[in-house]
């Protein structure tokens, strides 16, 4: 558990897909930097298994940003030390999903993301 949310992280990129349909999460924070495939192939994999599963890109480069691939993405955060704005991305996407046609619902459940990540992680594990 971190800050609320349950947290199960994927160390490697094969593993994706099995976890995204055995866990069903809420989210899936991912990194580009993932050993083969890389994480533009894991994006594109998730989408086809499930349009409508939020995604945010967590990585350690800025070059990314004006990548049209992103346009798949619910949304993009440089790792940094400090962790307010990943965690504002999260509640932010968290509440669109959960609010069709603008209408913010109460959940019954605790929220679950997902985490890929590859190699350099400027973040703590949360457990």
């Amino acid at each position: 558990m971190c800050e609320g949310y349950g947290v199960k992280s994927v160390r490697d990129a094969e593993s994706v897909s099995e976890h995204l349909r055995s866990s069903r999460p809420d989210l899936v924070l991912l990194d580009l930097y993932l050993d083969r495939p890389d994480g533009w192939e894991v994006l594109r994999d998730i989408k086809r298994q499930d349009p409508y599963l939020p995604i945010i890109i967590f990585t350690a480069y800025d070059s990314y940003m004006d990548d049209p691939r992103l346009s798949q993405a619910d949304g993009y955060v440089i790792k940094s030390i400090d962790l307010d704005e990943l965690k504002q991305k999260i509640a932010d996407v968290l509440m669109r999903k959960s609010a069709p046609q603008g209408k913010v619902e109460a959940k019954s459940h605790l929220p679950q993301f997902s985490a890929a990540h590859g190699f350099g992680k400027a973040y703590p594990e949360c457990r």
